[in-house]
C-alpha cells in the first residue's frame, strides 16, 4: 500500500508541477526570473532524444577512400580503384562494439572526398567503380545487415561537403544531396541516427554551398521519424571539442534565440525543427545568467566525440598509439559521466577489419568497466530524508522510478545507511530527465566517527554524473542538494569501487 501511495503521489506531481512535455519554450518579455526557472525546469527531451541519451556509448566507423590514401581529408580526385578492402567484415566491426558495451554505430557513408560507400545512382565516384567485389559491393548494406543481426542501432554519416561533385557550390547540388540522403534513408531499413558535420568548402565555381538544413530535416522526419539528427541538427549538439571531454557543468536546457513564437505557430502541426545557434565551445551554456537573458530555451544535449587513435581514419603508423583501456575509461568518466553520450571512433583498416590493438583495448576496457559497476554498495541501504518521497527508488535499477521532494522544496538532504561498512571511490548520480534537468549544486559527505566530511561535490547532474575520489570506508553517507530548479529528482544513486 505504501508503494502504491508513492506511485500515486509521483503521478500527481507529474500532472501538476511536472506537466509540461515540450522540449522547447519561448520566453516572453513579461516573464520574471521565477517564471523562467519554472519554464527551464519543465523542458524535457523528446522520445528520440531520451533514447539517444540512454545509449551512453555509440561508435563511429570512419572508413573510405582516406583509409587507402593515408589521409584525413581527401580532395575528391582519388581513383576509385584504390578502394579494395579484401577482407571486409562489417559483422566483426559491429560485434566488437557490442561486446565492448556499445549500443549504436555510425558509418561514414560519404566523407568530404565525395566517395560513396554504397552504389549510389548519383555518381560514379563510389564502390561500384572499385575492384572490391567487382564493383558489386555495398559497405552501408553490410554494416546495416550486421546491426540488424546483432540488434544494434544503425546510423549514417553523410558529408554535406563534397569535393568531387561538379555541382557543389550551386543550387543543383541541393537536389543531388537530397537524392543521396533519400537513398540512404530508404534502402537500408531503420536508421537510428543521421550525422552531419559543418564542413563547408568552396566548389568548382569558387562558391561555398548554401546548405538547405530544413529540407534535410523534413526528409529525415518523413522517411525515418525515429532517427536522431546530429550534430548539425535539431536533436543533438556537438560538445565543442574532439577530446572526449565534456563540461563539468553540462546543461541540456540552453538558450535558442533563433526560435520565436512565429516559428512555433508555423510548425504547430509537425513540430519545431531547427538548429539552435550559439557558441558550443563556451564553458557556460545554460546557467541562470544565460537563461535569464534568453529569448527561448530548448532541450539540446551534448555528444562527446573522440577517436581511439590520433586520426579519424586508419593509418599504419598509429598502430602503437591506440588509446589504452585506462585512457578509454577516463574518457567514459569525462563524457557519459558528465551528462553526455560518448561517440568513439574506431576506424577499420585497409583489409576492412578493426585492427587487433583496437579490439583488444576496447574489450579490456569493457571488462574493467563492468567490474567497476558490478556492485552498488547502496543497494538495500536505508535512505532517510525529512522532505523526500520515493526513498526506496534510488538504487532499484529502474530509471523510471525516482526520488523527489514534497511541496515546493528545491533543496534536500538524503542520508544512506549501508547494511555494513564498505570501501568505495566512485559516486554515480542520475536525474530523471523525463521530468527535466534541475539540480544546480550538490555535495556528498561520509560519516567519519560521528563527523560528516565532504568527499565530493558538483553542479549539474543530468542523465548521469560520475565522480571519482580517494577511497573512503564508511557505513553512512549523505547527499545534499543545495540548489535546484524546482523539485529535484534522483532516479539512481550508486557507490562503486574501482577494482584496479
Amino acid at each position: 500500500m505504501k508503494i502504491f501511495k508513492i506511485a500515486v503521489f509521483l503521478i500527481s506531481l507529474q500532472s501538476t508541477a511536472f506537466a509540461q512535455k515540450n522540449n522547447y519554450a519561448v520566453i516572453k518579455p513579461t516573464d520574471s526570473e521565477k517564471d523562467i526557472i519554472r519554464i527551464a525546469a519543465n523542458i524535457v527531451p523528446t522520445p528520440r532524444q531520451l533514447r539517444w541519451q540512454q545509449l551512453e556509448l555509440t561508435a563511429f566507423f570512419h572508413f573510405g577512400m582516406n583509409t587507402f590514401t593515408q589521409r584525413e581529408w581527401g580532395d575528391g580526385k582519388e581513383d576509385p580503384k584504390l578502394f579494395n578492402p579484401t577482407k571486409l567484415d562489417a559483422e566483426q566491426w559491429v560485434k566488437t562494439m557490442k561486446d565492448a558495451g556499445f549500443k549504436q554505430v555510425i558509418i561514414t557513408a560519404k566523407h568530404h572526398d565525395g566517395f560513396c560507400l554504397w552504389p549510389t545512382a548519383t555518381t560514379l565516384h563510389s564502390v561500384k567503380s572499385s575492384p572490391w567485389k567487382n564493383g558489386n559491393g555495398d559497405v552501408v548494406k553490410e554494416v546495416s545487415d550486421a546491426c540488424k543481426k546483432l540488434k544494434m542501432g544503425f546510423g549514417i554519416y553523410l558529408s554535406p561537403w563534397d569535393r568531387n561533385a561538379p555541382s557543389y557550390g550551386s543550387e543543383a547540388y541541393n537536389d543531388f544531396f537530397i537524392q543521396q540522403l533519400t537513398e540512404l534513408l530508404t534502402q537500408y531499413g531503420q536508421v537510428d541516427e543521421v550525422w552531419f558535420d559543418g564542413a563547408n568548402g568552396e566548389g568548382p565555381n569558387g562558391k561555398k554551398q548554401v546548405y538547405e538544413f530544413e529540407r534535410w530535416y523534413d526528409l529525415i522526419r518523413k522517411l525515418q521519424p525515429q532517427a536522431t539528427i546530429a550534430i548539425m541538427g535539431p536533436d543533438v549538439r556537438w560538445v565543442g571539442t574532439e577530446s572526449g571531454v565534456g563540461r563539468s557543468t553540462e546543461w541540456n536546457v540552453i538558450p535558442a534565440d533563433n526560435l520565436d513564437q512565429a516559428a512555433i505557430a508555423d510548425n504547430s502541426q509537425k513540430g519545431v525543427e531547427f538548429k539552435p545557434n550559439f557558441d558550443m565551445q563556451a564553458n557556460d551554456l545554460g546557467s541562470r545568467e544565460k537563461i535569464f537573458k534568453a529569448k527561448a530555451l530548448v532541450w539540446y544535449p551534448a555528444e562527446t566525440d573522440v577517436s581511439i587513435r590520433p586520426g579519424w581514419f586508419y593509418h599504419d603508423k598509429e598502430d602503437s598509439k591506440v588509446k589504452s583501456p585506462k585512457t578509454l575509461n577516463d574518457l567514459y568518466f569525462t563524457s557519459v559521466g558528465m551528462n553526455g553520450v560518448l561517440l568513439l571512433n574506431v576506424p577499420p583498416n585497409r583489409e576492412g577489419r578493426l585492427a587487433d590493438a583496437d579490439v583488444k583495448n576496447l574489450l579490456d576496457w569493457s571488462k574493467q568497466r563492468n567490474k567497476y559497476f558490478a556492485v552498488n554498495f547502496l543497494k538495500n541501504a536505508v535512505a532517510k530524508s525529512k522532505n523526500g518521497i520515493g526513498l526506496n527508488t534510488m538504487a532499484d535499477g529502474n530509471y523510471n522510478t525516482f526520488f523527489t521532494t514534497r511541496g515546493n522544496d528545491s533543496t534536500t538532504t538524503i542520508e544512506f545507511t549501508l547494511k555494513k561498512s564498505a570501501t568505495f571511490d566512485i559516486l554515480s548520480l542520475q536525474e530523471n530527465i523525463q521530468v527535466g534537468q534541475r539540480v544546480e549544486k550538490f555535495a556528498a559527505f561520509y560519516d567519519d566517527k560521528g563527523t560528516w566530511k565532504k568527499f565530493t561535490e558538483g553542479t549539474t547532474i543530468g542523465y548521469k554524473r560520475l565522480l571519482r575520489f580517494e577511497p573512503i570506508t564508511t557505513r553512512k553517507i549523505k547527499i545534499e542538494i543545495s540548489s535546484s530548479r524546482l523539485n529535484p529528482t534522483l532516479s539512481e544513486v550508486g557507490l562503486y569501487k574501482n577494482s584496479f
